[in-house]
């Protein structure tokens, strides 16, 4: 076979990926010499590792040009709903796709309109192999030879990428994490690539960072409980009523006020990480897309070490999947002695599809006053999860509607924590993971929208009239630190 035979394919599948992706981004893409050959090195590597599972040129390069065709479609979602491009980390989380799909607005595998574009696909891979010849050479040695030296090259290359030069040469095209700006000049490909080899880069070259700062404090409460509130704001900022529980956070709360998160209306891990550490994205590199996947819970100054240290049981709470993030794992690994998840909320009442606000926060109450000793108890909740669609609450079809519908048992479950704590000496943070993802809330260009929070401090005489602090989750990870590690001014090692 002639290597023209091999390399027209390649070269339309170049100039057809390129073409895709500048018709679907909503930047201009760049049109400098050399990031359009970084560019086209990411398309080049996409067409050879299709090409490895067929040997058959023009099906490599139909099926470089369809996986850009894809990742093209699901970066103008994601850039719609998020306000973010596609990257790296979102691969680990195509597993929980097919398991979790009401989340990720997709459908069902079983359902025909996923099941027949899947089945019709095979069947045109099939045909495809039958009809088009195998580029592979005709003597059987040399065919092994190749079929083994290429994915052997494909794996070599990307491991060069994590030698000390290998890392040199990508810090230089990636110093630091910059989706926007490197999307447009290096292409989806490339980009979720580089950052890819730059963050298993981080692992063996970077120490990992401690929170830096923590006000000095008396960790002499009996409860400590933390409580990440699925896509809360207040309501009133979206045109919806007063809360109550508003108005009994700026007369009761010992601080409160907006909270700058990490991301707009997905992505729970990365405040639920930003709080329990401490630490800003800033900090993290490029595992700052998901610090669950890039450092697996291992966070020596976590708030559940900290407090397990400090002689309190650890609780995590969560009417949710264990699979879901790798939770389970995670949190097991965070410093939670006790993980409370979905089997143990079988018989508590849903609103729409997920476990209700209220019933959590009972649960959270029924662990506080049956523990023995102090606790600190964290907990995510589930209800206010989207997406929201028709159908997800009976005759309330409006994506707004059903969020205030939601919010106001948000605010019930608030009022329930304020009241079960209130005559205990306790520390109790409730806080926004994002902003909801809803057409009456898109992403802002200047970042993720705030969300809100509030930190009580019960049982204590005096002190200071409520007022508002705005922070980041980091800064509220560091201020929850004095709750349970007494006089700690630097957790760096």
């Amino acid at each position: 076979m002639s290597l023209a035979t091999l390399l027209v394919p390649l070269a339309v599948a170049l100039v057809g990926a390129f073409a895709i992706e500048a018709a679907a981004s909503p930047q201009r893409p760049s049109l400098r010499a050399g990031d359009l050959a970084i560019r086209a090195a990411g398309y080049a590597l996409i067409a050879l590792f299709w090409f490895q599972f067929s040997w058959r040129p023009w099906l490599a390069a139909a099926s470089c040009l369809l996986t850009l065709a894809i990742l093209s479609v699901v970066d103008r979602l994601k850039r719609r709903v998020i306000g973010e491009p596609v990257v790296f980390s979102d691969l680990a989380l195509l597993a929980q796709v097919p398991r979790h799909p009401q989340l990720y607005y997709t459908l069902p595998l079983s359902d025909p309109r996923m099941a027949g574009p899947l089945l019709l696909g095979l069947a045109a891979i099939v045909a495809w192999y039958v009809l088009e010849p195998t580029a592979l050479p005709e003597t059987a040695g040399a065919s092994i030879l190749a079929i083994l030296a290429l994915p052997a090259a494909l794996t070599a290359l990307a491991f060069s990428a994590l030698t000390p030069w290998g890392q040199g040469g990508l810090r230089r095209l990636f110093p630091y994490p910059d989706l926007t700006r490197d999307v447009a000049r290096f292409g989806l490909v490339a980009t979720m690539m580089g950052y890819a080899l730059r963050r298993l880069g981080e692992d063996a070259a970077e120490p990992r960072p401690g929170a830096t700062t923590s006000p000095e404090g008396v960790a002499d409460d009996e409860v400590v409980v933390v409580v990440q509130l699925e896509s809360f704001l207040d309501p009133a900022r979206l045109g919806g009523p007063d809360l109550p529980a508003m108005a009994r956070i700026r007369a009761e709360a010992a601080q409160y006020g907006r909270l700058a998160v990490p991301a707009h209306g997905a992505y729970t891990m990365r405040s639920e990480h930003a709080v329990l550490t401490g630490l800003d994205p800033d900090a993290l590199g490029f595992g700052r897309y998901d610090p669950y996947l890039a450092r697996k819970g291992e966070e020596p100054t976590s708030l559940a070490r900290l407090a397990r240290a400090a002689g309190f049981a650890t609780v995590f709470v969560h009417p949710f999947h264990r699979d879901f993030f790798d939770r389970a794992r995670v949190f097991g690994r965070l410093g939670f002695d006790r993980l409370v998840m979905e089997e143990d909320f079988s018989d508590a009442p849903r609103v729409g599809p997920y476990v209700g606000d209220v019933a959590v926060a009972e649960r959270i109450l029924a662990e506080v006053a049956s523990g023995a000793g102090r606790t600190f108890l964290f907990s995510v909740t589930m209800e206010n999860h989207g997406p929201w669609k028709p159908g997800r609450l009976a005759g309330i079809d409006a994506p707004l509607a059903q969020y205030l519908h939601h919010v106001a048992n948000t605010g019930a479950a608030i009022e329930r924590l304020i009241d079960g704590l209130a005559g205990r000496r306790a520390t109790l943070c409730v806080f926004g993971d994002h902003a909801p993802s809803l057409p009456d809330l898109p992403p802002q260009a200047s970042g993720p929208a705030a969300t809100d929070y509030a930190l009580f401090r019960f049982g204590r005489d005096g002190g200071a009239a409520p007022g508002r602090v705005d922070l980041t989750a980091a800064q509220l990870g560091c201020v929850l630190r004095a709750a349970v590690s007494p006089n700690r001014t630097g957790l760096g090692g």
